[in-house]
């Protein structure tokens, strides 16, 4: 068995593959004709997208993020952590932890996208 993807349900999944390609510099790797569905290209575990319109016809009924109350994150990992939140926040993110130096060796900063996913922007930890 292999982690194949996440899915995260999103309004609107078009928009979001958008925004996390001028956030992040992801590229779209699948979009359904519908709209419905979308993954990014993110090597072999995929980062997808699926509408909550969808996910409510299926019999499903997924709740709002809340980056107050996360219960997970996305985490990128970078080499310029600063500039990946100048960029994100250029795209529309909402900053949420400005860059810092974690004791373990890591720099670390916390936005989050327009559905309200946190998205953790880092470098590598030196091990």
């Amino acid at each position: 068995m292999r982690f194949r993807y996440t899915i995260l349900f999103v309004p609107d999944v078009p928009a979001t593959l958008d925004f996390y390609g001028r956030a992040f510099g992801m590229t779209t790797g699948f979009l359904h004709e519908s709209g419905e569905y979308g993954e990014l290209a993110t090597g072999e575990t995929k980062l997808a997208f699926s509408s909550v319109r969808l996910m409510t016809e299926l019999g499903k009924h997924p709740g709002r993020a809340d980056p107050a109350a996360p219960v997970f994150e996305i985490a990128f990992e970078t080499g310029d952590v600063a500039g990946a939140v100048e960029r994100a926040l250029a795209a529309g993110a909402r900053l949420v932890q400005a860059p810092r130096d974690e004791p373990w060796g890591q720099t670390t900063a916390y936005v989050t996208d327009p559905n309200g996913y946190l998205v953790e922007l880092c470098s590598a930890i030196d091990a």
